[in-house]
C-alpha cells in the first residue's frame, strides 16, 4: 500500500504489474481490494493502479461538501503525481460515474474509458421512482442502529457471491463509513452526466453483466447510442459486480481493448 497527498487529503493506492498503465476506481461501499482479481490477471502487461477513493479504505475521510468534482480531482492528482496519464481509465458502477467526472474536467488524463455496470449518475441513468426508492432504501439503511448497519447493496451478482470472495467482501463492508455513504446518497441521486457522453472522444469500452438488475443493459444502450467510439461486451451469467462474478471474462475483454487502443497512438 502507497500513498501521495493531495488537496489535504490522504489517498491510498495499490500498483502493481508494468506496462500501460489501467488505473481502477471502485464502486460505492467499497475500496480497491475489490480489483484484486484484476490485479491478478492484467499485471502481466499492464501497470495497474487501484485507489481508495477519499472516505473509503485507508484514504482519509471525505471533507465537508465534498462533491463529485472532488472526487474527479483526487482522481486527477492521483495520476498526475504518479505520472500515469494519459491513463486507460475504468470504473464500477458508481466508480464509472467518478472516471465520467474525471474525463470531463481533466480529459488529458484519460486515454480510454472502461465502463463496468456503471451510470451516468443516478438521476442521468435511472428512472425517477427508481432513484426515489434507492434514496429512500439507502437512508433507512444509515439509519438503522451502529450493529445492523449493513451496507451490502441488494442484487449485485446473479447468483450467490464467488466463495472464495466471501471473506474479503464482509471484511470490505465492516469498513464501509457511514458517513461517506450519506455524502455520496446526495451525489448519486443527484448526478447527471447525460450532457458529457456525446462530447467524450477516447475509445470507450462497455462491460456489462447480462443479469446486471441495478444498472440494467438498457443504460448500456444509452452509453451506445451516445458516446461515439464504443465496444460493448455483454457478460453472460454476471449481474452488477460482473468483474468479480465473471473475472476472467472481464480480464479478457480488458485486456484485448487496451491492447487495441494504448496510450499516445493516434486517434
Amino acid at each position: 500500500m502507497e500513498y501521495i497527498e493531495a488537496d489535504g487529503l490522504r489517498i491510498a493506492y495499490e500498483r502493481v504489474g508494468q506496462g500501460p498503465p489501467l488505473v481502477l476506481v471502485h464502486g460505492a461501499a467499497e475500496d480497491g481490494r475489490v480489483w484484486q482479481l484484476q490485479a491478478a490477471g492484467l499485471a502481466e502487461e499492464l501497470t495497474v493502479v487501484a485507489w481508495d477513493e477519499p472516505g473509503a479504505g485507508r484514504s482519509s475521510d471525505l471533507p465537508e461538501g465534498f462533491g463529485l468534482a472532488g472526487y474527479g480531482d483526487a482522481l486527477a492528482a492521483l495520476l498526475a503525481t504518479l505520472e500515469l496519464g494519459p491513463a486507460h481509465v475504468a470504473g464500477v458502477s458508481w466508480g464509472g460515474t467518478v472516471a465520467l467526472e474525471l474525463y470531463r474536467r481533466h480529459p488529458e488524463l484519460v486515454a480510454t474509458l472502461i465502463l463496468i455496470d456503471t451510470y451516468a449518475g443516478w438521476k442521468g441513468s435511472l428512472p425517477a421512482d427508481e432513484v426515489r426508492a434507492r434514496v429512500a432504501g439507502a437512508r433507512e439503511m444509515l439509519a438503522a442502529p451502529s450493529a445492523e448497519f449493513d451496507p451490502t447493496f441488494p442484487g449485485l451478482f446473479a447468483g450467490d457471491p464467488p466463495a472464495e470472495l466471501v471473506p474479503l467482501l464482509a471484511d470490505v463492508a465492516a469498513h464501509v463509513r457511514p458517513a461517506t455513504l450519506a455524502q455520496q446518497l446526495g451525489i448519486m441521486a443527484e448526478a447527471d452526466l447525460t450532457d458529457l457522453l456525446p462530447h467524450i472522444a477516447v475509445p470507450t469500452l462497455l462491460v456489462w453483466g447480462r443479469l446486471d438488475v441495478r444498472s440494467p443493459l438498457t443504460v448500456a444502450s444509452q452509453f451506445e447510442a451516445a458516446i461515439g467510439d464504443t465496444t460493448l461486451v455483454v457478460i453472460e451469467g454476471a449481474g452488477h459486480l460482473s468483474h468479480l462474478e465473471r473475472s476472467e471474462q472481464v480480464n479478457d475483454a480488458v485486456r484485448e481493448f487496451c491492447r487495441a487502443h494504448p496510450p499516445g497512438a493516434k486517434r
